[in-house]
């Protein structure tokens, strides 16, 4: 195939391909995480395109918070 012939995809919201399906799933709600602050232990929920920062102090490290499910492993 050569250069000439390669066309660039569009992402066409009302498509329907595979595209509009990856769009759709990214802007879902389980896309945000939520984080506690290393400084002050804030707890906020960041999104996906947010800055790395903690919303009161302004502090870099974050640490995600614990998940609330149970986890058990079998030990032998």
């Amino acid at each position: 195939m050569s250069r000439e012939a390669y066309q660039v995809p569009s992402l066409d919201t009302n498509g329907g391909g595979a595209a509009s399906g990856a769009s759709a799933f990214a802007t879902s709600s389980d896309s945000a995480v939520r984080y506690i602050c290393g400084d002050c232990d804030h707890k906020f929920v960041l999104q996906q395109n947010s800055s790395l920062r903690c919303p009161d102090c302004g502090h870099r490290i974050l640490y995600k918070e614990r998940t609330k499910r149970m986890v058990q492993f079998e030990a032998r």
